[in-house]
């Protein structure tokens, strides 16, 4: 028998029991696997539910209740979590400095469709239990390749299988699929902007694949995250041909969405550097830009991440709301970075102060349609334990679920929109009405600053008054 721990909690006065230490060691966890192979991975851990702000159990929501309704929608409809593969899934812990730490005794460590067979049975145990709507994965994350093309397509399907019937049995979706095409040598030099000829058409029939498993299992988006799509160096780089060859990768994509049926949303997931030097998706600016040149911008949305965003020199809320403002705000990664360490850590977001401006800048802009609040984070090295997966994302959904109701609040109050509204007032009338209704040119508008002879005197910005009023709201929610 586990023997547990106990922890009181002060919401109901009630005993909830944690796993002592020996429930996570590697001689508890085999000893588990082979009495039993059967047996559930995560089987000591209850579905997690809404306990409320004074509950003491780190096995609980204290702030994501699913069916509570904000501003008419659930939070379960608002924030559409998913949980990622990779991190949580093929993730070891390990760094440059050293190997893996993880303990992952429900996985051989195997390169065999049925050790990823397995690994898809376990992972749909945690997505249940962690009662997120959505998953999402890299082909290669939930499949291993194969010695050549043909033997890697029939692994993913024969893993596909398995998402497809895990899918029908707990009614967890596909948030979003996509294709690695960074991690395998042979992408060194990009994918669609390889100077190979063979690797792109490579690239070309993995993302083929890639998108009939995820029009398959039903799949609401499709990323492009161009790890590699990008220079090292300009000396030895046709820049233009390179950007016109991704173009033209992203045509037949669309192109062959429309062949197979499958209507979901395309995503581009910005990201300045970290591998190249610099990557053409930098940030959403850079994408718009390029979508625009060649006639892509209808088929594209953004998936924004809060780390990218800082690699990037912007806030999250600076990408969410350029994203907005060009209806090409699509779904967002959830992490945060160490702004002590200068690359991408893929933390779980924790801090209010974050997730309520990513909330209030989804709201702004009607929500995230078709995708989701995806927490692409992973546990740190030194939190090698199952039952840590857990852990990290409960308070990260804790933390969006505040984030959303302080968010609400702040627009329901209006009086940050007010002051915004009230900064801008002098373009409502007069000669600012005539600036943004285009009837005036620079010899009209000359013309009034010699009749008037000196600007209307600026009024303060009132920076640290707001700040102020956007900390009243997360200590009253």
């Amino acid at each position: 028998m586990i023997v547990h721990a106990v922890v009181q909690s002060r919401r109901n006065g009630g005993l909830h029991t944690l796993p002592g230490p020996e429930y996570n060691t590697v001689a508890h966890w085999h000893s588990l696997f082979s009495s039993d192979p059967n047996m559930n991975a995560f089987a000591d851990i209850p579905v997690i539910q809404y306990e409320g702000p004074q509950s003491d159990n780190p096995l609980a929501f204290r702030w994501y209740n699913p069916d509570e309704v904000i501003e008419g929608k659930t939070m379960r409809d608002h924030l559409r979590f998913s949980i990622v593969y990779w991190h949580t899934f093929r993730g070891t812990g390990a760094d440059p400095f050293g190997p893996g730490t993880a303990i992952r005794p429900w996985d051989d460590g195997s390169d065999s469709v049925a050790n990823a067979q397995n690994r898809a049975e376990v992972a749909f145990e945690l997505f249940t239990k962690l009662q997120a709507p959505y998953y999402a994965f890299h082909d290669r994350d939930v499949a291993p390749e194969g010695a050549n093309l043909a033997e890697t397509h029939a692994n993913l399907d024969a893993v596909t299988d398995v998402l497809e019937s895990k899918q029908k049995e707990t009614g967890v979706k596909l948030l979003w699929g996509t294709a690695n095409m960074f991690s395998n040598p042979r992408f060194m030099h990009g994918a669609a902007t390889t100077c190979n000829a063979d690797v792109f058409a490579y690239a070309a029939a993995q993302v083929k694949k890639a998108m009939e498993v995820t029009h398959r299992l039903g799949g609401e988006n499709y990323v492009f995250w161009g790890g590699r799509e990008g220079y090292q160096n300009l000396y030895n780089t046709d820049m233009k041909r390179e950007l016109d060859h991704l173009a033209k990768f992203f045509h037949m994509a669309v192109d062959y969405a429309k062949e197979i049926g499958f209507t979901g949303q395309f995503l581009i997931e910005p990201k300045p550097k970290e591998p190249t030097k610099h990557q053409y998706d930098s940030d959403t600016a850079a994408c718009m830009n390029f979508l625009r040149s060649y006639g892509l911008e209808d088929h594209f949305k953004m998936n924004l991440e809060t780390n990218h965003a800082t690699l990037a020199g912007h806030t999250m809320m600076h990408e969410l709301d350029y994203a907005g403002m060009q209806g090409a705000l699509g779904s967002i990664d959830a992490n945060t970075g160490d702004l002590l360490l200068g690359w991408d850590t893929d933390q779980f977001g924790t801090d209010y102060y974050l997730t309520a401006q990513t909330m209030l800048m989804i709201l702004k802009h009607g929500g995230l349609g078709s995708g989701g609040v995806n927490f692409d984070a992973k546990v740190r090295r030194e939190s090698h334990e199952p039952i840590d997966l857990f852990y990290a994302h409960i308070g990260s959904m804790d933390a969006y679920a505040k984030g959303l109701k302080i968010a609400a609040a702040i627009r329901e109050n209006g009086e940050m929109d007010e002051f915004v509204k009230n900064r801008y007032s002098s373009f409502d009338e007069g000669i600012g009405a005539k600036i943004e209704s285009g009837s005036v040119g620079f010899a009209e508008l000359e013309k009034y600053m010699l009749d008037k002879g000196e600007v209307t005197a600026n009024v303060s910005g009132r920076q640290e008054m707001l700040e102020n009023m956007f900390n009243k709201y997360i200590d009253r929610v």
